[in-house]
């Protein structure tokens, strides 16, 4: 069996996340769950609800407009602006905490509200913070505290290194076609660079096929795995990421590499074709539908796939069949 193997990004249904724009949802869906419970019991102290809103909305796109002008001053309005957000998204939050005892539990409905509503404030909290710390105290936020939807938590920020799109947002999802170009393993990636795969995807295909041939790209390179690799495959093509010594530039000038090479390309057709089809962008919410959608989506690439080829056969055999009546 000849096999490659890619990744590529399948984006969640998440707008851009700017610090200031993910406090902005934070403070609505508090506001939300509130306006839940204002339905169906007279909160005392919430008549205003809508206000809160309206101004913490305001105060967000006054932030925005400061920080996508220019000109003199820019950073003093940027500060001002957010001061100004800042203060009444925590006044939102110390009212939120002093409400939180009143908060009805009568049914299920009202519980679940409430518990959907504790979460959102813990979010709060957390965008509070960082956009003080960005904004006002000027630090740099380490990526590993940074979120980029309040909704699809699981969302990555993936720079792969393309001129368009340099960046994407969603999950990085690595597959493996075989000579008939279908996809015979996918694995969608939890924060790992595609060297990392390579271990486990190799352990789960050698049980299963005889490896002919395997081709990867530069991302996979890794001298653990080539070593691993060459046990189980044939004819491995790994290209070295870096300046290659003197035995590696022999094996990659070879006939076998530099065609088996060639045909790589053929994988990126597989996902150019998948993601025309469907699995640019995932919009199903939560993790659960984005790992069914994209199982499914493999599914119906792959049935579709095989039908082309019946199809194909069907046609040929019909042809062939008028042909020999023809000729008899």
């Amino acid at each position: 069996m000849s096999l490659k193997t890619d990744s590529f990004v399948v984006e969640s249904n998440v707008h851009f996340p700017t610090d200031y724009n993910l406090l902005w949802d934070c403070a609505r869906k508090c506001i939300d769950m509130v306006n839940k419970l204002q339905k169906n019991h007279d909160l005392p102290g919430w008549r205003k609800v809508y206000d809160w809103r309206k101004d913490l909305k305001n105060k967000m796109r006054a932030l925005g407009r400061a920080s996508a002008s220019g000109g003199k001053g820019k950073q003093d309005r940027i500060r001002t602006a957010a001061r100004m957000y800042l203060a009444k998204a925590k006044a939102l939050l110390n009212k939120l905490e002093n409400s939180k005892d009143s908060f009805p539990h009568e049914d299920i409905a009202d519980q679940v509200t409430v518990i959907e509503l504790e979460h959102f404030m813990s979010l709060l909290v957390k965008h509070i913070n960082l956009l003080e710390r960005r904004t006002i105290k000027g630090e740099a936020i380490p990526h590993s505290e940074k979120m980029f939807s309040i909704f699809e938590e699981y969302t990555e920020w993936v720079t792969k290194g393309k001129m368009r799109p340099n960046i994407e947002l969603g999950k990085k999802v690595g597959i493996t076609t075989d000579q008939f170009n279908l996809i015979v393993d996918y694995q969608i990636m939890n924060h790992e660079s595609d060297s990392e795969i390579v271990p486990q995807l190799t352990k789960r295909l050698s049980k299963r096929f005889t490896i002919e041939s395997w081709s990867f790209d530069k991302g996979y390179w890794n001298k653990n795995n080539k070593t691993l690799l060459l046990r189980v495959v044939k004819k491995l093509v790994l290209p070295k990421k870096g300046k290659c010594n003197q035995e590696e530039a022999e094996q990659e000038r070879q006939t076998v590499f530099k065609k088996l090479r060639n045909k790589h390309s053929a994988i990126e057709s597989n996902i150019n074709k998948l993601e025309h089809r469907g699995l640019d962008r995932c919009p199903d919410r939560g993790y659960h539908n984005f790992k069914r959608y994209v199982g499914l989506a493999v599914c119906a690439y792959n049935l579709r796939k095989i039908g082309a080829e019946l199809i194909y056969r069907a046609r040929n055999s019909s042809n062939t069949d008028e042909q020999n009546k023809l000729a008899a």
